[in-house]
């Protein structure tokens, strides 16, 4: 934080984060609506997380990728609503020079990393619709670690150098961003500096990250409803469906909202945006874990098996203190 505030030689210290001006008198109300949405979006993630680690039967490709999802989404989630959180509870809208850069920072990683990830779950569905003979070889353990590393390291990576560039321009005043968060295009119409450096290598970072993502998983889907459609039984069709169907809905929240937010003329900065960006950055989050926990049936079996263990454990214990009592 104090080296990119030493770096930086704008007279800006901190930056004012307008949140949420159309809800002047509704602070509290809405520091429990994100309070709630947080609590139950990290819980979830965890839940999934847990299930996959703990039941045999959920140590599969597509499982530990959904583990990794989940995982990215606490990490998602967690770069910007405690802080948001913390505003609307003490009513101080202040963040310092180097904590807005890093949650940009983060904020963008993580978002890079999501587009990867789905693409690469999308890869995986497609192995094992298109070529199930090859997908057991294919999608070895270590294979699995390394296309998710690969996911997370590019993810980081992508976003590096535009952010850099950012948290290098000088501004000058004003300092208030016009979002609920630290986000690139209202920190780039604050900056007194040149910005088209800055922009064309953002632009280009989220251009290599979503569209590259999104056309590859429009493929790995094309290919694999090829595939459906030659499968000769009804019940083969259902079943091929139901492999990717919790998968598709999670591609066309994210990909729909990053799409409405990114691919728009800039400058058009507005209320609008702040809509998309709740939508993406905690809806999404929070439906993620429930949309593949009530569409699945192999996680919805882990949990009542956990669930009934925990049950059974309670039930001994109420019993070995009435017997020793």
């Amino acid at each position: 934080m104090e080296l990119l505030e030493g770096i930086n030689s704008s007279r800006v210290r901190e930056f004012i984060i307008l949140g949420f001006p159309g809800f002047p008198n509704s602070h509290f109300f809405l520091f429990l609506v994100f309070f709630f949405v947080y609590l139950l979006t990290v819980s979830s993630n965890i839940t999934i997380i847990a299930l996959v680690l703990v039941d045999k039967h959920l140590h599969s490709p597509m499982y530990f990728f959904i583990s990794n999802l989940s995982f990215l989404e606490i990490g998602y989630i967690s770069s910007t609503v405690p802080n948001l959180m913390v505003s609307l509870l003490t009513r101080n809208n202040s963040i310092s020079f180097g904590g807005c850069i890093a949650q940009l920072y983060f904020f963008s990683c993580l978002g890079a990393t999501e587009n990867l990830l789905l693409a690469l779950m999308a890869y995986d569905r497609y192995l094992a619709i298109c070529s199930p003979l090859r997908y057991t070889l294919v999608m070895s353990s270590k294979m699995c670690i390394r296309l998710a590393t690969v996911s997370w390291s590019g993810g980081f990576f992508i976003v590096t150098v535009p952010i850099v560039f950012i948290a290098l321009l000088s501004f000058c005043g004003p300092n208030v961003v016009d979002h609920f968060l630290c986000e690139a295009a209202p920190l780039l119409q604050l900056s007194c500096s040149d910005t088209s450096t800055a922009k064309a290598l953002l632009s280009a970072s989220a251009t290599t990250a979503t569209l590259t993502s999104v056309l590859f998983t429009m493929f790995s889907y094309s290919c694999i409803l090829f595939s459906i459609f030659r499968i000769p039984l009804t019940s083969g069709r259902k079943k091929a469906l139901s492999t990717c169907a919790s998968h598709f809905i999670v591609v066309t929240l994210f990909y729909t909202s990053v799409c409405v937010m990114y691919m728009q003329p800039s400058g058009t900065h507005s209320s609008r945006n702040r809509i998309v960006a709740v939508f993406y950055g905690f809806v999404t989050p929070l439906l993620n874990p429930f949309i593949y926990s009530l569409r699945n049936k192999d996680i919805k079996h882990a949990l009542i098996k956990i669930l009934n263990r925990s049950k059974n454990i309670s039930s001994q214990n109420i019993a070995m203190k009435i017997i020793f009592q």
